[in-house]
């Protein structure tokens, strides 16, 4: 799959998640549009890149669905708060 491809199937995803209100913060959409997962994901599966599932990375490992990763770095960006409101106390 070509650069572009993969490039225009990432950005779909962000766009999908920002719908959802899965990813709310700028500064997170800015990041994940900089630094898309297929970069970091083996060769053969750069084409799965943009589903929003884990992908094995080898050594029984896997890299985070993209939500999974996304979500609590949106919610750290408002202050803790999520669509629910604010995180129980003692909450990392």
């Amino acid at each position: 799959m070509r650069e572009e491809e993969l490039e225009a199937r990432w950005n779909e995803l962000v766009s999908r998640l920002m719908a959802e209100r899965v990813l709310r913060s700028e500064a997170v959409i800015r990041a994940m549009r900089k630094v898309p997962r297929y970069r970091f994901v083996p060769e053969r599966l750069r084409r799965y890149a943009h589903v929003d599932t884990p992908l094995p990375i080898g050594h029984g490992q896997t890299v985070s669905a993209p939500h999974g990763s996304a979500s609590p770095a949106s919610r750290a960006r408002h202050g803790g708060h999520n669509e629910r409101g604010p995180r129980p106390p003692g909450w990392p």
